[in-house]
């Protein structure tokens, strides 16, 4: 774990990232809320170096967390989740960059701390279309749901009584509605994968 990672967990947590991990693929808030305590600031300044328009750092932020929601059961080295996170977060800046057409403009002239190499063109062009992907099913969720994502998987989220506030749903059913939101979201991707090996590739 890089001393940026240590930084950003709190002197008094107690659970370690591996049951917080745990925690998140078992549907637990609570432990949504301390990764993102532990890690919010780290996921949103590596965005903030690529220098991207407000909307596009957003997504970049929210796609980082649903590909963690995704994949916290996978993670194979929970003490380096901070190099995950910020690694992840890099791809998804990378990628919109290359959606827009826009060269990268990094904070602190050291293009080599956000390359990717490891990534070849074809994963890097599957990887396009999954972040494409996802977030057109996120724009199909219904209005609440959609809202609640982004109110929790974004810079700075929202707290559970503020998200109650705005959305209208009760402080015990916010992580109840977040897990099913993003079960329907993978159900929604999943469902999309079948559809496009239905049709082929040379549909």
């Amino acid at each position: 774990m890089t001393a940026a990672t240590v930084s950003h967990i709190p002197p008094d947590a107690t659970d370690s990232v591996a049951d917080l991990l745990q925690g998140i693929s078992e549907k637990d808030p609570a432990a949504w809320e301390e990764i993102l305590r532990r890690y919010g600031t780290l996921v949103s300044t590596t965005v903030r170096l690529f220098r991207l328009q407000e909307a596009d750092a957003l997504d970049a932020i929210q796609m980082t967390w649903l590909r963690l929601a995704e994949h916290a059961h996978r993670v194979q080295f929970p003490e380096r989740l901070g190099g995950w996170l910020a690694t992840t977060a890099r791809r998804e800046c990378l990628h919109i960059l290359r959606q827009t057409k826009r060269e990268p403009h990094f904070t602190d002239g050291a293009p080599e701390t956000v390359a990717d190499p490891s990534a070849d063109p074809e994963q890097r062009a599957i990887d396009t279309h999954t972040t494409r992907t996802l977030r057109k099913l996120i724009d199909e969720l219904p209005p609440r749901r959609r809202s609640l994502l982004r109110m929790l998987f974004t810079d700075n989220p929202c707290s559970y009584a503020e998200v109650a506030r705005i959305t209208g749903i009760p402080l015990g059913g916010i992580g109840p509605t977040r897990a099913r939101t993003l079960r329907q979201l993978r159900g929604k991707h999943d469902q999309h994968k079948v559809d496009q090996h239905k049709v082929g590739p040379g549909a």
